[in-house]
C-alpha cells in the first residue's frame, strides 16, 4: 500500500507528484489529524502545475529516495495547488513575507500540527548551491529546532499569530477623489521604464491593471505621457519574447528588462486582462498590431486552452522534455531547413533567428530590434509552416483544470472583445464557458465551486470567483439584455456579501464565513498579478449599480471604498483595481442603444458605441423604442443620438 495519497486527487498539479516516494497527503483534516497523532510538524509545499522552479525541486528532492525517506521521517508532508487553494497560499505567502523572506514558488512552509507557521522558505537545491542552503540539511535542523528547542519554536509561532492577525484587518477609510487618481497615476509615471517600456528594472510582469489604470487617467486627463506609458509598455510586449510570434497568447513575466527572456508558462488570467487592455487601446490608437494581438490570442485560447466542455483551463507549463522554452525556441538551422531561402533570410532578418541563437545556444523570436519592424502578412505561409513542425514537437504539459474566477476574467474578456471587434463567435465563446460554469460549479445557496476538472467541482470558492463571476455576467448581460444573466450576478453577489463580508471591520476576506481549515482568513485589497479580491467586488458592484439603477449595490462598493482608502496614500500602485471602481463611482459613463436587433441603425450604433475611444464604463441595450444611443455620465444623459457619427464625436469628447 502506498503511503503517498495524491492519485485520488483531481488537480494536475497534485497528480504530477502521485508517484513520488514522499508520503504527500492532500491539505485537509486527515492530514492535520496525522501531525497532530504523530507530533510532527507539517511540511507544506506549495507550488503550480506551470512552475519551473517547482519542477526543479521536484526533481532534485521529491523523487530522489533519500530525501523523500528523510521528509518521510520527519514530517507530515502536505502537498497543495496554490491554483486549487488561493486562501491557503495567501496566507502561507504572507507568513513568508513578515520573516522578511521574499516570497514565490515553490513555497516551503514549516507548520505546527495546528497549522501554524513557524518558518519557510521557497526553492531549495538538493546539495547547497546560488547561495541557498541544501534542502537534507533544512529538513534536519528544522526537525532539530522542533524537538530541541521548543521555546524557539512558541516564540516563533506567537510573533506570526500576532502578525498574521493583520491580515484581517482593514486600515479604514480616507477621503478620495479624482484628483487623488490622476495625481496618483503621474507619480506612477516615476517607475515606467521610457526606453522598454513597463516599470524599471527587472523581472518585468506585464502589470495590466496598472497600465489600465494609467489608460483611464490619459482618458480623464488628456496627458500624453500616461498614454505613452501604456502605448510603449504594449508595444514592447506584443513585439517581445513574452508574446507566443507563432502560435498566439502571452508568458508569465519576462526574467530581463527588454521582454526577451520569459519564464514560458501561458496563465489564462494574464492573457485575459491583456487581451481586455488591448482591446482598450486599440480603440484609442486604432493599432494593428493590438488589434492582431488580439486576434491571435483569442485564436490561442479557442485552440489550445478550451477544456471541460467549454471553459477555459488553467495554464501551460514552462517545459517540455524537462527544459524550459524547448518548445517555443528555435536555431537557425531548424528554420533554414523548413524555409525556403528568401523566406528563411526575411523571417530570420524579421525575429532575430542568428547561427549562435539570442539564448542558450537558442533563438527566442521577438521583433523588439532595429529590423523587426514592418508587416510580416507576406511570411504568414512560413509562419504556418514552422507552427506545424512546432505542433509536432513533445508539447508543454497543460493545466486543464477550470478555475472560476480566471474563467470569469477570460468571459469578459471575450465579451469585450466580440463587442470591440464585432465577433459573435467569441461571444459565443464566452457564453459556453459561462454556461459551463454555471452548471458544473454551482453550490447550494448561489455559491460557486473554486475549480472543476474531470466532472468534479471541488474546494469552496473564494471572494474572487463570486466576483469575477458576477462580472463575466454583468458582461454577458451588457452585449444581450438577458435578464437572467442579471440575477446570477444579483445571487452571487449577495452570497458573497452573506459569507464573506466581514460587517464589524469592513471589506470582503478571502475564504468564505464557514471554511474550517484556514488559521486565518486574509483579507486582501492589494493587487498582484490579478486585481485584489476586494478590487474586483468593488468593480463588480459598480457595474451591478449601473447596470441596474439600484442603490444597495452602489452603497456596497463604496463601503468596500471605505475599509481600504485610507492605506492608498502609501499603496496607490497596488490599490489600482479598487481606484477604477472608484472612477464608476464618480464619474460613470454609460450607453444604452435603443432598437431592434435587426435594425441596421441599431447595429451601427453598437459598432459605434463598442469601438468609441472615449470613456465607457458599461454599453447596455433596450430593444425596445427606435434606433439611438444615450449617453449617461453621473446621473446627467444626453438626447437621444441617431446618427452612429454624432455618437462616436460625443464619446470622444472629455
Amino acid at each position: 500500500m502506498t503511503h503517498n495519497r495524491l492519485a485520488a486527487e483531481t488537480s494536475p498539479y497534485l497528480l504530477q507528484h502521485a508517484a513520488n516516494p514522499v508520503h504527500w497527503w492532500a491539505w485537509g483534516p486527515d492530514a492535520l489529524a496525522e501531525a497532530k497523532a504523530t507530533g510532527k510538524p507539517i511540511l507544506l509545499s506549495v507550488g503550480y502545475s506551470a512552475c519551473h522552479w517547482c519542477h526543479v525541486m521536484a526533481h532534485e528532492s521529491f523523487e530522489d529516495a533519500g530525501i523523500a525517506g528523510l521528509m518521510n521521517a520527519l514530517f507530515v508532508n502536505i502537498k497543495v495547488d496554490r491554483e486549487e487553494r488561493p486562501d491557503l497560499d495567501s496566507l502561507y505567502q504572507q507568513s513568508l513575507a513578515m520573516m522578511g523572506q521574499p516570497g514565490g514558488w515553490p513555497l516551503t512552509m514549516f507548520l505546527t500540527p495546528d497549522g501554524e507557521p513557524f518558518w519557510g522558505g521557497t526553492y531549495f537545491p538538493a546539495t547547497a548551491k546560488y547561495g541557498r542552503a541544501a534542502f537534507p540539511d533544512v529538513l534536519e535542523g528544522i526537525s532539530h529546532t522542533w524537538h530541541r528547542d521548543p521555546d524557539k519554536i512558541r516564540h516563533n509561532v506567537g510573533q506570526l499569530r500576532q502578525a498574521l492577525a493583520r491580515l484581517a484587518s482593514s486600515p479604514g477609510a480616507m477621503g478620495l477623489d479624482l484628483g487623488v487618481l490622476d495625481n496618483g497615476a503621474l507619480d506612477i509615471l516615476r517607475m515606467i521604464d521610457l526606453d522598454d517600456g513597463g516599470t524599471v528594472g527587472a523581472p518585468k510582469f506585464p502589470q495590466p491593471g496598472l497600465f489600465r489604470f494609467l489608460w483611464n487617467a490619459w482618458l480623464r486627463t488628456g496627458d500624453e505621457r500616461l498614454r505613452r506609458a501604456v502605448t510603449l509598455t504594449l508595444d514592447h510586449i506584443c513585439q517581445g519574447g513574452i508574446y507566443d510570434h507563432l502560435g498566439g497568447g502571452f508568458m508569465r513575466y519576462s526574467t530581463d528588462q527588454s521582454w526577451l527572456v520569459p519564464h514560458f508558462e501561458k496563465m489564462l488570467y494574464d492573457n485575459a486582462q491583456l487581451v481586455s487592455l488591448l482591446c482598450r487601446a486599440w480603440k484609442g490608437t486604432g493599432s494593428v498590431l493590438y488589434r492582431t494581438r488580439v486576434f491571435e490570442t483569442i485564436g490561442w485560447l479557442l485552440r489550445d486552452m478550451t477544456a471541460e466542455g467549454g471553459a477555459f483551463a488553467a495554464a501551460l507549463d514552462a517545459d517540455s522534455e524537462g527544459e524550459e522554452g524547448l518548445f517555443y525556441t528555435w536555431t537557425a538551422t531548424e528554420i533554414e531547413t523548413l524555409l525556403d531561402r528568401d523566406s528563411a533570410r526575411r523571417f530570420a532578418q524579421l525575429y532575430d533567428v542568428s547561427p549562435g541563437g539570442n539564448w542558450e545556444g537558442r533563438t527566442i523570436l521577438h521583433r523588439n530590434h532595429s529590423r523587426g519592424g514592418g508587416d510580416d502578412e507576406p511570411l504568414a505561409a512560413a509562419k504556418a509552416v514552422l507552427l506545424a513542425h512546432r505542433d509536432r514537437r513533445v508539447r508543454p504539459g497543460r493545466d486543464d483544470k477550470v478555475l472560476a474566477d480566471w474563467n470569469g476574467m477570460m468571459i469578459a474578456a471575450l465579451v469585450e472583445a466580440a463587442q470591440t471587434f464585432d465577433r459573435p463567435d467569441w461571444l459565443a465563446a464566452a457564453e459556453t464557458a459561462f454556461a459551463v460554469v454555471t452548471a458544473g460549479m454551482s453550490r447550494p445557496g448561489h455559491r460557486l465551486a473554486h475549480a472543476l476538472r474531470l466532472g468534479q467541482a471541488v474546494h469552496a470558492g473564494v471572494i474572487d470567483d463570486h466576483a469575477h463571476m458576477a462580472r463575466a455576467a454583468i458582461a454577458l448581460f451588457s452585449a444581450s439584455d438577458n435578464g437572467a444573466l442579471l440575477d446570477h450576478a444579483r445571487n452571487w453577489l449577495d452570497s458573497a456579501h452573506a459569507h464573506f463580508w466581514d460587517a464589524g471591520d469592513g471589506g470582503y476576506l478571502l475564504s468564505a464565513d464557514d471554511t474550517t481549515d484556514i488559521i486565518i482568513r486574509t483579507k486582501p485589497c492589494f493587487d498582484s498579478a490579478v486585481p485584489s479580491g476586494n478590487g474586483a467586488m468593488a468593480e463588480a458592484l459598480a457595474l451591478m449599480a449601473l447596470a441596474t439603477g439600484e442603490t444597495k449595490w452602489r452603497d456596497r462598493a463604496e463601503a468596500v471604498l471605505a475599509a481600504f482608502s485610507a492605506a492608498v496614500p502609501d499603496q496607490l500602485p497596488n490599490m489600482t483595481s479598487l481606484l477604477d471602481a472608484f472612477e464608476m463611482l464618480a464619474d460613470p459613463v454609460t450607453v444604452t442603444v435603443t432598437g431592434a436587433d435587426d435594425d441596421p441603425t441599431t447595429r451601427s450604433l453598437l459598432r459605434a458605441a463598442a469601438t468609441g475611444g472615449g470613456r465607457v464604463h458599461l454599453l447596455l441595450r433596450d430593444p425596445n423604442g427606435p434606433a439611438a444611443a444615450i449617453i449617461c455620465r453621473d446621473s446627467v444623459c444626453s438626447a437621444p443620438i441617431s446618427d452612429p457619427e454624432r455618437l462616436r464625436e460625443a464619446l470622444a469628447s472629455r
